[in-house]
């Protein structure tokens, strides 16, 4: 039996966690990456990732991102853990380097199971769920603070995508990295995560606080659980189902009212570490675009699609951009602003 040939397109901080998880496997992974010094300091010194239960060292395969061009066979799975605003470019990118039988996975936040079916059609395409903490201050070097026991996937497919059976393919590979779970409706449950993260994600990076320390600022919760309430409605809206993501049980969720404030409770209970900082807060801090059109302005954006007031989730990202041109700081009294949006 040939051995399958992986990509990881996407190898910061999760990217590179996954990828060293799957080498660690002794399978065949090649890692893609854009940042020049994390690429030339994996292939001079190898990739360590450091978790509360051990450290990993491998010595990866590492491919400039402008190398693609250069390949000449093809992969027989591309996990993209990209940006989500990324996503459509380099679902492209790499289309042309995936086996005509070959599957496809956007393992990161946002709504892009569409991005990947576009670049190389739905019969090759598996929606994909992440819940993995992780951070990279320099090259080479991963802090993650959900190792494999703490991290959790899930996987399906959309309409016209493959057979179950090449469903569980990839999510047999994930499982060398965190639980996976299967959702037959995987857009609802990638929605659900979107919930999730509007409530959190850049609500606390606004606070320029840890995770844990942005849920113990008096009102913040309040701002959290509205701006999630907000996603929830827009979803139903688009028709997106309420399904038990992180875990969670059918009766935690079976009152719509309480989901948001169950899966906030889940959500710190397993998966946020002292300290830990979102993926939002660590872009702003290296001067960086966010993917705050991804989370809480897709929930804005459809919102008004669909005629579904999002108040909170509006001034989040209006926060957001205040703060990505420079004109305001990441900083607790930012908490004022988005306290006047709740209802």
């Amino acid at each position: 039996m040939t051995t399958q040939r992986i990509a990881v397109l996407g190898a910061g901080a999760n990217g590179a966690s996954v990828g060293a998880d799957l080498i660690r496997a002794d399978l065949d992974v090649t890692l893609i990456e854009q940042w020049p010094a994390h690429v030339e300091r994996m292939r001079a010194d190898g990739l360590t990732v450091e978790t509360p239960e051990e450290t990993i060292h491998v010595r990866p395969r590492v491919l400039h991102l402008c190398e693609v061009a250069e390949l000449r066979g093809r992969f027989d799975v591309v996990l993209m853990l990209m940006k989500a605003y990324d996503a459509g470019w380099a679902a492209r990118l790499i289309a042309p380097y995936l086996a005509d039988d070959g599957l496809m996975a956007g393992v990161q936040n946002g709504m892009t199971t569409g991005d990947v079916a576009t670049a190389v059609g739905a019969e090759r395409t598996i929606g994909t769920v992440i819940e993995c903490s992780s951070t990279m201050d320099e090259p080479a070097l991963v802090h993650r603070h959900t190792p494999v026991s703490a991290s959790w996937f899930a996987t399906g497919t959309p309409p016209g995508g493959p057979s179950r059976a090449r469903e569980d393919e990839l999510a047999a590979l994930l499982r060398h990295s965190g639980a996976v779970a299967h959702f037959d409706d995987i857009e609802s449950a990638k929605w659900m995560k979107l919930v999730s993260n509007a409530t959190l994600l850049v609500t606390s990076a606004a606070l320029g606080l840890p995770m844990l320390d942005a849920i113990r600022t008096p009102g913040y919760r309040d701002v959290m659980v509205a701006a999630g309430n907000e996603a929830l409605a827009v979803g139903a809206a688009l028709g997106h189902q309420v399904l038990p993501i992180f875990g969670l049980t059918e009766d935690e969720i079976r009152d719509r009212t309480k989901v948001v404030d169950v899966m906030t409770d889940k959500l710190f209970a397993g998966f946020v570490v002292p300290g830990a900082t979102t993926t939002v807060l660590q872009d702003w801090r290296r001067g960086r675009h966010s993917e705050v059109d991804d989370l809480n302005g897709h929930v804005t954006a459809e919102g008004r699609r669909v005629g579904i007031p999002t108040p909170v989730n509006d001034a989040v990202v209006e926060l957001a951009h205040r703060i990505e041109r420079g004109e305001q700081e990441p900083r607790p009294e930012n908490l004022t602003a988005m306290r006047a949006a709740v209802r």
